[in-house]
């Protein structure tokens, strides 16, 4: 009897357990046909071209292909192997020339065309403006009007793009699971924590080996980096961490980062844009290369002489401490920390017990109820693609079904680095049918140990909150079309609710839902409390120039022609120098593993991040006027920005809310950077 394909089949939730990776393949084929003969309906239609013929049913085309690659590709990220990126290897050409056969086709260009010409005749929502908008942009923006031969080299370089990004972020992923920094004797780990040294005991006796394992992963990375006294092995563990893609292996991604930039370039000026943050931008908040290197400078300036004061401050503490004479990036961590407990009396490892993991999650839970009336039910009937991953059924005050949310907590060796959220299913009105989505949260933090359960650092928490934020996008859309969607929005505006939300985990009234100590259910102490908001700026010059530094590379690398740039740590000297404070590494590199820009979306958009923490600063400031669980302003942010997705300008959205533009002055008074603050 021949086996049934379960990707092929009608399904309400991803069927994981019923897949096998054999089944990937034959079901894009599959799908990929089905989408093709959609485009091509569409196309032969005889009749005149409108905007349901054409623009909505483009919009609706390929569901079941995308439903599949929303599967696929959240398994590479979360739950990958040698097979999956083999078989991505395989399918991701198949896919980029799909996207090219659909944005470079002249006849489904010309009905578009037709619909967009006509569009001031058209009586349409602001939604529906936006869709044709989009649909019509997504051409000309991509290559539907240039001549065949260029129209080809268009698809040769979107073919090796996709395989390069793939390439990328397989080596980082192989970097960071090859390293272990195995310790055999306990007085070398002097200051690490009972329960880091536990974890670390655990992984060691589990493959087959006596004393500590260390890896790259940021759950047992960080806190050796924190409180390791040892300074010769926080430098080893800090070099191999600097180095992911820029060894003599089979890993490194040299090339592939000069070769990336350079083909985004190439793109770009086939287009007609003098270079791909140029391409980038134009369809951004922030609309230039020129804009977005104002604000980073401009953020520089006032940033720059408290960074320079923080460091000072952490150098001479060093030096007073432990003698050190030069303060190198291996240390930052560690004295940081300790400065931190001497300034504020404040110690992660004595705020650890009121943050369990579980109590967090009921916390975020509880704000999101406390602001937008969900309800979160935690469900055993949904399949998930590893036994750790929670399901939740989510709904409104109304106890309506709102949405399916996943979330994935703990790192695995098939997982990569970082935390981020993704859908399987975005929300869309359909036949007259409000479809919910299905979203996912992935992060990696601490486990629990074989004594206790997994406790967060306050850095995780804001971690969990701000991912979370992002979920609020996606569960709480109610848009028409899934392409405006949810998180489907300009770039720069996407970290604007997972930005805000962070804000809540230093809110006395939001703490006291959650933080209690995990053994005694005692509420976290106000004194406390009091610790974790003055320390909120603690050495905030340092970490917002770090940031500011993140964002100057990118544009180092977009912004400009990269065709003349050979060496890879050169250029990257080159553009932290107004950021750089610490001692170059010469070991080290950042670009070879910036996964941010090489494999996901951030090319040309980091900046994003500072960019939304004007946003989301101005927007808290409201909350706190009226009260950070005022249900008329929370209303108002989830009518205006949460569940409008993309289907207007972000600007107009956020000005709806807030009946003002945003301007600086917010975030740099909550960063402690204004002189009079």
């Amino acid at each position: 009897m021949t086996r049934i394909n379960p990707l092929l089949e009608k399904f309400e939730t991803p069927p994981f357990s019923k897949i096998k990776n054999e089944d990937f393949k034959p079901a894009f084929e599959k799908t990929l046909q089905q989408a093709k003969a959609e485009i091509d309906a569409i196309i032969k239609n005889p009749e005149e071209a409108t905007f349901e013929n054409t623009v909505v049913a483009l919009d609706q085309s390929g569901e079941k292909l995308d439903e599949i690659s929303s599967i696929f590709f959240n398994l590479n990220a979360a739950e990958t192997n040698a097979e999956i990126q083999k078989i991505a290897q395989e399918i991701s050409p198949w896919l980029t020339e799909f996207g090219n056969d659909i944005l470079l086709n002249q006849e489904l260009f010309q009905r578009v065309k037709h619909v967009y010409d006509q569009k001031e005749k058209l009586d349409l929502t602001a939604e529906q403006q936006m869709l044709l908008e989009d649909s019509y942009k997504s051409f000309t923006r991509n290559g539907a009007n240039l001549p065949q031969e260029k129209k080809e080299i268009l698809r040769k370089i979107d073919t090796q793009l996709s395989k390069l990004s793939l390439d990328f972020g397989e080596h980082v992923l192989a970097d960071t699971n090859a390293y272990e920094l195995h310790i055999t004797d306990e007085k070398d780990l002097a200051g690490l924590p009972e329960s880091d040294k536990e974890t670390a005991a655990e992984l060691a006796k589990s493959k087959g080996k006596e004393g500590y394992i260390f890896t790259l992963h940021y759950p047992s990375y960080l806190p050796f980096m924190k409180y390791v006294k040892n300074r010769e092995l926080r430098k080893k563990l800090a070099l191999a961490q600097g180095k992911k893609g820029f060894q003599d292996n089979e890993n490194n991604n040299e090339n592939i980062v000069l070769e990336i930039v350079r083909l985004r370039y190439e793109r770009a000026r086939l287009l007609g844009y003098k270079n791909h943050a140029d391409f980038v931008l134009q369809e951004r908040m922030a609309k230039s290369v020129e804009n977005v290197n104002d604000f980073l400078n401009d953020l520089l300036v006032k940033a720059k002489p408290a960074a320079e004061k923080d460091f000072k401050e952490l150098e001479d503490f060093a030096k007073k401490l432990d003698k050190i004479d030069q303060l190198q990036t291996w240390d930052s961590a560690y004295y940081a920390e300790k400065l931190k407990q001497q300034k504020f009396d404040l110690d992660d490892e004595k705020l650890k017990p009121y943050f369990q993991l579980e109590n967090v999650i009921e916390g975020v839970f509880h704000i999101s109820q406390k602001l937008f009336g969900l309800t979160f039910k935690e469900v055993s009937t949904i399949d998930t693609y590893h036994k750790e991953v929670k399901t939740y059924e989510v709904f409104d005050e109304q106890k309506n079904h709102l949405a399916i949310l996943y979330a994935d907590f703990h790192p695995r060796e098939g997982k990569r680095n970082g935390a981020w959220m993704t859908s399987y299913k975005d929300q869309q009105i359909k036949n007259g049918k409000n479809e919910r989505p299905q979203i996912s949260i992935v992060c990696n933090f601490s486990r629990p140990s074989s004594s206790k359960p997994a406790l967060l650092t306050f850095g995780e928490v804001t971690t969990l909150f701000h991912e979370f934020g992002h979920a609020l996008h996606g569960m709480l859309a109610n848009t028409t079309y899934q392409s405006l969607s949810g998180t489907n929005v300009l770039w720069d505006f996407v970290e604007l609710p997972s930005q805000l939300l962070e804000n809540w985990c230093y809110e006395e009234e939001a703490l006291a839902l959650f933080a209690k100590h995990y053994e005694t259910g005692e509420m976290i102490p106000m004194e406390m409390i009091d610790k974790i908001r003055k320390a909120s700026n603690f050495l905030e010059g340092l970490q917002t120039v770090r940031q500011l530094s993140f964002g100057l590379l990118d544009m180092a690398w977009h912004g400009t022609d990269p065709t003349a740039i050979k060496n890879v740590k050169a250029h990257e000297k080159q553009a932290f120098k107004s950021t750089q404070l610490y001692p170059e590494v010469e070991e080290n590199c950042m670009s070879t593993s910036f996964s941010h820009i090489f494999q996901g979306g951030y090319s040309a958009g980091y900046y994003s991040y500072k960019w939304a923490e004007v946003l989301d600063a101005d927007a808290f400031a409201y909350f706190k006027e009226n009260g950070i669980f005022d249900k008329k302003t929370a209303n108002k942010f989830k009518e205006n920005i949460l569940s409008k997705g993309g289907t207007e300008d972000p600007m107009v959205l956020y000005k709806r809310f807030r009946g003002k533009e945003p301007n600086n002055e917010a975030l740099l008074k909550r960063a402690g950077l204004l002189k009079n603050a």
